[in-house]
């Protein structure tokens, strides 16, 4: 009964609840087992959970089933916790607990989280003495940080002598170990175009929103100056690579020596207009600035970025961001909280086409924040050009728009819908075609990559 261990995905979800339910029948005849029974792990927060990368399956050698998971939570209060823990009663006793246990803590650790917590049960051998065994201490419950877990246990119902809190302390990673980065993906909520210059290139109005959910970017430094890709990104060669080709443009500014193994696990669609790619080289950017030691400032590493796309300095900024010119006169902007659903109709869309259509607008009326604001601005322009030329899109808009005002991100094939709660994002999103591939994401004024950054220095 051998098993492997791998990041989990959406369409497991429906197992790995299955598998809480079954895990939580060991409970039967514990004093905790009428507050227990009633409560369903919700869906919706694990899915959720799975597209973020926070949650990591066990599964069957032999039938590619899952066996077993465990669920990583980043909003909890104390920086990151343990939400859940489960294995099928049948494939106890073989370590695969613990095997889960330590590969989410190495992830936490490399990035660049110093301690993880739980709440668990104090009398149960699978609960607070396994924990134990594990690193994990016995914490003051009367902490701040437990506050909202405590409140949750009492309208439950909970005994609050049965629970207890513990943590663990995380090592950073070496100088030479692997550090983990997130790359959020990002929406154009207009896209308009106001002219052209001489030197041939667009003038540009947009508002980027930057999202919660993204690509993840592992790097390992190393000495003799040699970077390396490791990971295959489909029709990308490794010299066009965004990635790659930003740790070369930093090179320079870095210490003799400073090379890097690059690893990209690609959430963001190739080609879907939500800035994948131009992520990718920020989060490079930024965290080889930290990881190097090459001392660049904001605006140093957003001039670099500046030569790879124009794109990147946005990514580089960690700020939602009113946009001029060719999208590189960035004024920060505050935005209301929304949810978004963001459809991914597999149809890639080339940038250079649209630009070059000939029934593209280019000399639109600037737009103002306030127009914006008013929803008066919310138009692509992109949007007429990939409609015509694209059915995929334009038949995913049309899907979308039976919901709202359904729009295109930037110049590429994906497309969203703005809601103002999860609830309606999650319930559109479950209504996603088959032909098609729906996420939901919350738009977030301070990026992912600019806390990983902070957490990683305080770490150093």
């Amino acid at each position: 009964m051998s098993y492997s261990i791998q990041r989990a995905v959406p369409a497991q979800v429906e197992a790995l609840c299955a598998i809480e339910r079954d895990a939580m029948e060991l409970f039967r005849g514990h004093r905790a087992w009428r507050f227990y029974a009633p409560v369903t792990m919700p869906p919706e927060l694990l899915r959720l959970a799975t597209e973020r990368g926070l949650v990591w399956v066990a599964v069957s050698d032999a039938t590619g089933e899952p066996v077993g998971f465990v669920w990583l939570d980043t909003e909890d209060e104390a920086g990151i916790g343990l939400a859940e823990i489960d294995v099928l009663p049948d494939w106890g006793g073989k370590g695969i607990g613990a095997a889960l246990l330590e590969h989410a803590c190495a992830w936490a650790r490399a990035a660049g989280y110093r301690q993880i917590t739980l709440g668990t049960l104090a009398d149960v051998p699978w609960n607070a003495p396994f924990y134990a065994k594990h690193g994990f201490v016995e914490v003051d419950k009367r902490d701040p940080a437990f506050a909202f877990a405590r409140e949750r246990d009492l309208e439950n119902g909970f005994p609050d002598d049965l629970r207890v809190f513990m943590s663990r302390t995380l090592e950073p990673p070496g100088p030479e170990g692997w550090t983990v980065w997130p790359a959020p993906a990002k929406l154009n909520l207009f896209l308009r175009i106001t002219g052209r210059r001489p030197d041939g290139y667009h003038e540009l109005q947009t508002v980027f929103r930057l999202l919660d959910w993204g690509d993840e970017v592992r790097l390992r430094p190393r000495l003799d100056g040699v970077v390396r890709r490791l990971t295959e990104v489909p029709g990308v060669p490794e010299e066009q690579d965004l990635a790659v080709r930003a740790a070369r443009l930093l090179q320079p500014h870095a210490p003799a020596g400073a090379g890097v193994e690059i690893e990209v696990e690609k959430r963001i669609p190739i080609g879907g207009g939500l800035g994948g790619g131009s992520s990718d080289a920020a989060t490079v950017l930024v965290a080889l600035n930290h990881l190097w030691g090459a001392g660049l400032s904001e605006d140093e590493l957003a001039g670099l970025g500046r030569q790879l796309g124009a794109d990147v300095p946005v990514f580089v900024r960690g700020r939602s961001a009113w946009a001029e010119g060719v999208g590189d006169r960035l004024q920060p902007i505050v935005l209301p909280q929304r949810w978004y659903v963001v459809v991914d109709p597999r149809e890639q869309v080339p940038t250079a086409e649209l630009f070059q259509a000939s029934e593209l607008t280019r000399n639109a009326p600037p737009a103002t924040i306030s127009s914006f604001a008013s929803g008066e601005t919310a138009e692509n322009v992109f949007e007429p050009v990939v409609r015509a030329r694209h059915p995929r899109v334009a038949a995913a808009l049309g899907w979308l728009n039976e919901f709202g005002r359904a729009r295109l991100s930037g110049s590429g094939g994906c497309v969203f819908l703005e809601t103002k709660s999860q609830e309606r994002a999650e319930f559109v999103a479950e209504k996603c075609p088959p032909s098609c591939s729906a996420h939901v994401a919350v738009g977030v004024e301070r990026s992912p990559l600019q806390e990983a950054l902070a957490r990683h220095r305080g770490a150093a």
